[in-house]
């Protein structure tokens, strides 16, 4: 069924899943201690029905189709399998390097590209927040 979706479709399908949840995981601080499947399942149902424009395209035979949504579910686990497992760039982890260094704080681990990048923000804003 996800197959018969336009690409643009597919390709907004799969920047939602990817927004919500780099969301999800901001809120939890990247802590995979408080990570809870049915939290971010809300926070996507919330996301679909209020902010995605392409499920609003949908046609309601598809919307309530329940292979639809087993479909879109396994496409949901296999779009955060991808993104917990992309390894942060050379770039990201020279640019945390640095950041640790200036704030003079301990090193910590980060596992992925997007938990890097949510690093990088907040030491970013830790450091603006140190100089002003």
């Amino acid at each position: 069924m996800l197959k018969q979706l336009s690409h643009r479709m597919k390709m907004n399908m799969t920047l939602s899943i990817k927004k919500v949840f780099e969301r999800y995981m901001a809120t939890i601080g990247w802590d995979e201690t408080k990570y809870d499947a049915a939290e971010l399942m809300e926070q996507w149902r919330h996301y679909l029905y209020n902010e995605a424009t392409w499920f609003s395209e949908l046609d309601d035979a598809v919307k309530s189709n329940p292979e639809f949504h087993e479909q879109l579910a396994n496409r949901i686990n296999e779009i955060i399998g991808q993104l917990v497992n992309e390894p942060p760039t050379d770039e990201q982890i020279a640019e945390i390097n640095r950041l640790v260094e200036r704030l003079g704080i301990e090193d910590f681990p980060y596992g992925c590209k997007l938990e890097a990048k949510y690093h990088i923000e907040r030491l970013q804003q830790e450091l603006k927040k140190k100089k002003s």
